[in-house]
């Protein structure tokens, strides 16, 4: 059921964009990671969504009401938030599901590439089980795994003369835009100390190290999607107008300090006037 359902849709998208430009796996990789962004983008919209609804509801009076009246009863918060979700038609689940639908998605394509990239008789007649009948896979096969320094079925290293060990720029590419990604999508929070603001913060750090981890231990054509989708989403958001590059500020105020901060200008400046 996996491969009918996941792996061998995409092994044959993947066959069909490397035929239709040339031979040329790696962008095969990235032509396919925009063509599923854009597929996913129902998804991202309403993660959009279930996130600027989660920012409003933290930000309403009535759930800063409810966390003061219930902030030592913690089972009756929780039923006091579900209700308050149900009243705003908030399902908790939303903002969640694009990411949850990537690790299926990175699991196929992990799986896909290294079935793709097969040199061996056995690996070959195994990998032919996988194509559909109408893509011709006897003038595919074996297919160029290069592209530009890298053997896309191994871990990328970029090799430097006079260095001993092989530099991994994909991982570091992984991390940083995964990291950038994180900052730039998350609404600020009208509540930083809360638990929910601080959790997000934690994700933020250890999502870019576990999909470094992974792009550092497996293919480089994952590595890849991951730099792809990363960057393709980042613009995704800009054009949809909902990237807060306020985020990126090293020690920006949160909305509460800025407040704090606008009354004792004013109070400063009644004083003076005084």
């Amino acid at each position: 059921m996996w491969d009918l359902l996941i792996t061998n849709p995409m092994v044959n998208v993947l066959l069909w964009i490397y035929s239709a430009i040339g031979g040329n796996f790696g962008l095969a990789i990235i032509l396919f990671t925009i063509l599923i962004r854009l597929i996913t983008h129902p998804l991202t919209v309403q993660q959009l969504k279930g996130s600027q609804l989660m920012q409003e509801l933290q930000n309403s009076e009535k759930w800063k009401t409810i966390q003061k009246k219930y902030k030592d009863d913690k089972e009756k918060l929780a039923q006091e938030q579900m209700a308050l979700y149900k009243e705003m038609g908030f399902n908790p689940l939303a903002p969640c599901l694009p990411t949850l639908i990537q690790f299926p998605i990175i699991i196929g394509l992990y799986q896909a590439i290294i079935r793709a990239l097969a040199t061996t008789p056995i690996e070959l007649l195994q990998f032919t089980k996988h194509v559909y009948p109408f893509i011709n896979a006897t003038q595919l096969v074996p297919l160029n795994s290069q592209f530009l320094w890298m053997n896309l079925g191994q871990p990328e290293r970029l090799l430097i003369p006079g260095l001993a060990i092989g530099i991994p720029t994909l991982t570091i590419l992984v991390v940083i835009t995964t990291y950038l990604q994180s900052k730039l999508m998350t609404p600020v929070s009208a509540t930083p100390g809360d638990q929910g603001a601080q959790m997000g913060k934690m994700m933020n750090i250890y999502m870019p190290l576990f999909m470094g981890y992974i792009a550092y231990t497996l293919s480089s054509g994952l590595a890849i999607y991951f730099v792809a989708s990363n960057l393709f989403s980042i613009g995704q958001y800009a054009a949809l107008g909902k990237v807060n590059w306020r985020n990126l500020l090293p020690g920006k105020a949160s909305p509460k300090a800025s407040a704090d901060g606008a009354v004792k200008k004013k109070n400063l400046s009644e004083n003076k006037g005084n």
